[in-house]
């Protein structure tokens, strides 16, 4: 009786050890899953986007090749690099984006960091301050901005509204500032930002240099979606430029060359959603970069 016992005991305790082993070993990926085929919402609002998306997409690129003798060629874009009042246009509106996206994200990085350190409580005020661009419609700046050019003295003409360059940065930070500020809080929240802060200030470094050497370096995938959502709206945006009579810059040209030869304005637009989705693409590869790694960055 008692060797039968024992028998069922070590018998027990055998199929314990064996189901405790099978239940701590890793698993084989898709081990004991089987296949599940996507769902046929997701295949239906999959289809729905390409055809919203992809037909007036394809669309464009056909009546931007049909050239002035009704055959197709890339006689459109050609003329785009030839004529030089459009190549100006663009490179003034690449130097404005450039300067904008710079000087947004110079005053809200500092400014995202002092709230998130020193002065929480701001923090829902700021995130209704920022969001104000977005409420006001921008024809409304628009106007205010046209009468205050038309009454404005002399030199404040010259200093500000006398080049695009000078007239459109100042209102585009603004414009930008809610994109800006929720890109970078989102980074911000992301990291472990008070001890990366009171390590860097420990070791006797200055704000600035805690800033640039170690605050930047791990919220860069923040900070480089900031600055493609600047130059899109730069690149982008008509309504302040067309009513304040800046010719100079993309958006208006387009306009007026399109009056003329549609073709071109429509490659110009094309030659823009292609520019807008590479600075897209290699931002969701840098993010797919930064996933890849946990270490916390120090330049």
């Amino acid at each position: 009786m008692s060797s039968s016992t024992g028998d069922a005991g070590a018998i027990v305790g055998a199929s314990l050890i064996s189901e405790l082993e099978e239940a701590g070993a890793p698993r084989k990926p898709g081990f004991g899953r089987t296949r599940q085929r996507p769902r046929a919402w997701r295949v239906t609002i999959l289809v729905v986007a390409l055809i919203f998306y992809g037909f007036p997409l394809a669309a464009a690129i056909k009546y931007s090749l049909i050239q002035a003798n009704g055959s197709f060629g890339f006689n459109n874009y050609a003329q785009i690099l030839s004529d030089g009042a459009v190549r100006d246009s663009l490179f003034t509106s690449l130097e404005i984006s450039a300067i904008t996206a710079l000087v947004v994200v110079m005053l809200m990085l500092p400014t995202v960091v002092l709230v998130r350190l020193r002065l929480p409580k701001l923090t829902l005020m700021l995130e209704g301050v920022t969001i104000l661009p977005l409420v006001v419609p921008p024809i409304v700046v628009a106007a205010g901005l046209a009468h205050l050019q038309g009454s404005a003295p002399g030199w404040l003409v010259r200093l500000w509204f006398n080049h695009p360059l000078t007239g459109l940065t100042p209102t585009y930070v603004v414009l930008a500032m809610p994109f800006t500020y929720r890109a970078l809080d989102t980074g911000v929240r992301a990291i472990d930002l008070r001890t990366l802060v009171d390590a860097a200030r420990s070791l006797g470094a200055s704000w600035f240099t805690t800033l640039i050497r170690v605050v930047l370096p791990n919220i860069e995938t923040a900070v480089l979606g900031a600055v493609f959502l600047t130059v899109a709206l730069c690149m982008g945006e008509v309504v302040l430029s067309s009513i304040m009579l800046y010719d100079g810059v993309l958006p208006v040209e387009m306009i007026q060359v399109g009056a003329q030869s549609p073709g071109i304005s429509v490659a110009i637009s094309i030659l823009a959603l292609v520019f807008v989705f590479l600075l897209l693409f290699s931002l969701s590869f840098i993010a797919g970069r930064r996933r890849g790694t946990t270490s916390v960055r120090v330049i």
